[in-house]
């Protein structure tokens, strides 16, 4: 099987995870009725709150973690493959992950990463984020195995580092999640460039499903998910407003775009005396 119909769900993620579930499984029904295979969530899809102590008071270790719970029985229910975009994870006292799920159709946990890289920055909204004083930054990449091809895990801030998805791709990756909750000044200025390198880099898939609207504490995501091919061309796009988009792709395309532009094939080695010297030279020398 090279060609599925892929879906991603925007939402307006709120502080109380049973809420989040009664608001998200509707439109995860909405996208399997649609006829989608393989449906996406966005990052923190569980919950999002903004203040520590009660993050670490309302989260939960993978185990008893009733979002996951509901979604790998939705997941079940509906004959579904689901990427839950990302959770916040209890794997201390002090500290969560921020991990993502891919559940196959009955349910299973077939693949999980935790988000490598920490959104620590300041970027002008009013807001002071500082992911890494509440979670701990994974440190694997992932790729799953999946009935139509193999497909790599990323999440958000993920997406400014490049080599992760140079090295997904390189290790057989054709379809790349990058489920976000991207704040609303960078979403303005970069998230479509962003998501139109990633695959036209890779020559991969790109699926990002993301959060939209205004959160507690006057946080302001995005939205725009989108699903763009290999070429970069964005096939989805689900604007501001909550709702689900779907796309069919064909996985044949990653190999004709690669095809074209075998630029996975093409690194020199930092170092190589023929392209670079033993060492950076400042100009001049």
């Amino acid at each position: 099987m090279t060609k599925l119909t892929v879906a991603c769900v925007q939402t307006n993620t709120t502080r109380d995870p049973q809420e989040n579930i009664e608001r998200v499984s509707p439109m995860i029904r909405q996208a399997a009725a649609g006829g989608a295979q393989l449906i996406t969530t966005p990052e923190i899809v569980g919950m999002l709150e903004p203040k520590r102590d009660q993050a670490l008071a309302k989260a939960r270790p993978e185990e008893t973690h009733e979002v996951l719970a509901a979604f790998r029985g939705l997941a079940a229910e509906l004959g579904v493959w689901l990427l839950v975009g990302s959770i916040s994870i209890k794997v201390s006292d002090d500290k969560l992950a921020n991990r993502s799920f891919l559940l196959d159709d009955r349910g299973n946990v077939v693949a999980r990463y935790s988000k490598i890289h920490m959104f620590d920055v300041q970027v002008g909204d009013g807001q002071t984020y500082r992911e890494s004083n509440t979670y701990r930054a994974g440190d694997e990449a992932v790729i799953a195995e999946t009935p139509w091809g193999r497909m790599g895990m990323t999440i958000c801030y993920d997406i400014r580092f490049p080599y992760l998805y140079r090295k997904l791709a390189q290790a057989g990756a054709q379809v790349l999640f990058a489920p976000a909750a991207f704040t609303k000044v960078t979403g303005e200025a970069h998230w479509h460039v962003l998501q139109r390198a990633r695959a036209i880099e890779t020559g991969c898939f790109v699926v990002s499903a993301a959060q939209t609207g205004e959160h507690a504490e006057g946080r302001r995501t995005y939205g725009h998910s989108v699903i763009v091919d290999p070429w970069g061309r964005v096939l989805a796009d689900a604007g501001e407003d909550v709702g689900v988009i779907t796309a069919e792709i064909d996985l044949d395309e990653v190999a004709a775009a690669r095809g074209k532009v075998p630029s996975l094939t093409h690194d020199r080695v930092i170092g190589d005396p023929s392209v670079y010297g033993t060492a950076f030279r400042q100009a001049g020398e």
